[in-house]
């Protein structure tokens, strides 16, 4: 996917750059500055560094990725936070644009970002990766690269505390244990629901198996393939094959090879990022998940909060991927 966040460490990230929270005199720091050095091989890093002879803040550099599996790493010195009255979120659009920018510039294809100013620097996470979002999500309608966010743990990660209570109780009251329905699926004109039977009873070779239909016979039920419904909302809804994958959070390629084949199964974060994209109604998602073979179903986690957005009509996909990113389900896109 065009944007994804993950929690992993940066400086084992395999792409074509990684971006350093630096500070404005290219110096080796703390945190992840820190770790970038070291895993680069310090002494040559900071020879590098020492070139440019320093850095301003929401501007950017670029060095060679040294030890790391990186080819390059952009160097940006954040803001420090002063309360908010001194540029300091102009300055970090700044920083993430100029980042990507040069990246584009040096023909780079995929590049990690750390919440940069979030450590020592003091700005709320809340708002950093809001603008982190907003920032990186126009350059990509725009640019193809793959951006990732990436945190290591949920303490650096700033989701909204109001937002996070409100899915939380729509979750308490909606989510059904998986015991009372464990399989749904959506034919042509009925609704097939497997209820769990006693444990004793359950066999492995019955466990697909719903009112003694074959899978193939229910795919021949299927009036129109994932491929072709899909095409059709586009449609209906006058928008263009760019922005609905652009939107959707989808590979240029993988929406290629949806559109060209009328027999692509896709996965189930993936049609529903194509549901979000278009803004579909809850009818509606339900109907382009049928012809993927998915529903809805509130006995999964993820399902429920993708109808909390719907039901809100919040069809910001990046909004979405951090409430699911926050709540361990996966992100929506491909």
């Amino acid at each position: 996917m065009p944007l994804e966040i993950i929690r992993h460490d940066i400086t084992k990230m395999k792409v074509d750059a990684i971006v350093n929270s630096a500070n404005t005199a290219l110096k080796m720091g703390g945190g992840v500055c820190g770790a970038i050095f070291r895993e680069a091989g310090a002494m040559e890093l900071q020879e590098a560094c020492d070139q440019f002879g320093g850095c301003k803040v929401g501007e950017a550099v670029i060095t060679e990725g040294f030890n790391l599996d990186a080819k390059f790493i952009i160097h940006t010195p954040g803001p420090i936070w002063q309360g908010g009255g001194n540029q300091e979120a102009t300055l970090l659009q700044a920083s993430y644009r100029n980042s990507l920018e040069l990246a584009k510039k040096h023909h780079s294809e995929s590049i990690a970002f750390p919440l940069i100013s979030t450590g020592i620097y003091g700005y709320p996470k809340e708002e950093a990766l809001q603008i982190a979002i907003s920032t990186i999500s126009t350059f990509i309608l725009h640019h193809d690269m793959l951006v990732y966010l990436v945190v290591f743990d949920k303490n650096s990660f700033g989701v909204s505390k109001k937002l996070f209570t409100s899915i939380h109780q729509y979750i308490d009251e909606h989510y059904v244990e998986e015991l009372e329905t464990t399989f749904q699926r959506l034919g042509r004109e009925e609704r097939y629901v497997m209820a769990p039977l006693p444990e004793d009873e359950i066999l492995q070779e019955d466990l697909y198996e719903v009112k003694n239909e074959s899978l193939v016979n229910l795919l021949d039920q299927l009036d129109e393939s994932f491929s072709e419904r899909l095409l059709r909302f586009i449609d209906e809804k006058e928008m263009t094959d760019v922005e609905t994958y652009k939107r959707a959070n989808i590979d240029r390629r993988l929406f290629s090879k949806i559109r060209n084949e009328d027999d692509y199964a896709p996965k189930k974060k993936t049609a529903v990022a194509f549901a979000i994209a278009l803004q579909l109604s809850l009818e509606e998602t339900n109907e382009l998940l049928e012809a993927a073979g998915y529903t809805l179903s509130h006995s999964s986690k993820f399902d429920v909060i993708i109808e909390f957005f719907i039901q809100q009509a919040n069809y910001n996909i990046h909004e979405i991927n951090e409430a699911l990113f926050a709540f361990d389900q996966p992100l929506l896109g491909a």
